[in-house]
């Protein structure tokens, strides 16, 4: 498992993996505790999230080690805390993060990955809040320099990442347009902050956001399908617009076009491994201005 190494003196119950494969390959079994260690804390749960992120490392991620606890998120109480931590004490309740370990009693992780949960807030949402709101944030925010007074696309609304992206783009002032799988989907988005709804299982959303953006486009689009989605949000991109692919649940790959992006001074950004990175034009569109700058000196 990453990160914090595990003790062989106690054990605790935790759902854990030996092999990739469907749910029926989780096991909960007894695991040794785990060792707090210089930097970090163990946090005792109170409650843990699933993660979209979850699914696809228990189908298909690597394994450092068996058995191999999953997870990413959890909240509750701190029990231990290792040497050189400061703002972190027993009995302090937190949200955890790591690549792994989450779904147990107990999981070690290292103190910067840890953020109190304020009073008021239940467990069971403080864990919710970190990948979601975090993810929608950087994307939104980092990546997109959404506005006030901007127009938004939140691709798969009604997800995690897209649910709250919806929230802090409304609160941010920018009219917000999603997609999703149903009317009744839609609907409940409304109470989030959803401006205008798309089904994009019975009419294009291209076509359909270019009509509510009287053929401006927007200026930001949040795409976490991937594939030939990713592809068509390109043709909804406001002038100097940014597409920012945050996953792919399509399972495929995207082919994008420099030429496309070029004309209408667009961007293409990615988020790599909890932040964003901006791609934008690769190693084709190098090759395709020293061609054209030859081209000009003959």
């Amino acid at each position: 498992m990453p990160g914090p190494g595990m003790s062989t003196m106690a054990a605790m119950k935790a759902a854990v993996i030996y092999e990739n494969g469907p749910p029926a390959a989780l096991r909960y079994e007894d695991v040794p505790e785990p060792v707090c260690p210089d930097g970090g804390v163990v946090v005792d749960a109170e409650a843990i999230s699933i993660e979209g992120g979850d699914l696809l490392a228990r189908a298909s991620g690597q394994l450092a080690s068996v058995p191999h606890v999953v997870g990413y998120a959890s909240a509750g109480t701190v029990s231990e805390v290792g040497a050189g931590v400061e703002g972190r004490a027993v009995g302090d309740r937190v949200v955890a993060m790591n690549a792994a370990g989450s779904h147990a009693e107990r999981r070690a992780v290292f103190a910067a990955m840890t953020w109190p949960i304020p009073a008021g807030l239940d467990a069971a949402r403080a864990a919710c809040v970190p990948v979601a709101f975090g993810t929608a944030y950087e994307c939104l925010f980092t990546a997109g320099n959404l506005s006030a007074g901007q127009t938004v696309l939140v691709h798969a609304g009604a997800g995690g990442v897209g649910t709250a992206a919806i929230q802090l783009a409304k609160r941010a002032g920018a009219t917000v347009i999603s997609t999703a799988s149903s009317d009744a989907k839609l609907e409940r988005l409304k109470s989030l902050g959803l401006d205008h709804g798309i089904n994009y299982a019975t009419e294009s959303f291209v076509e359909r956001t270019m009509q509510l953006t009287e053929s401006r486009g927007v200026d930001v689009v949040l795409d976490s399908i991937g594939g030939q989605n990713l592809v068509d949000s390109i043709g909804v991109l406001a002038y100097r617009g940014t597409l920012v692919s945050v996953g792919t649940a399509a399972r495929a790959g995207s082919a994008v076009e420099a030429r496309s992006l070029w004309t209408r001074k667009q961007r293409v950004a990615r988020r790599v491994a909890h932040r964003l990175a901006a791609v934008g034009v690769r190693a084709r569109a190098s090759d395709d201005r020293r061609a054209a700058g030859a081209r000009r000196e003959r």
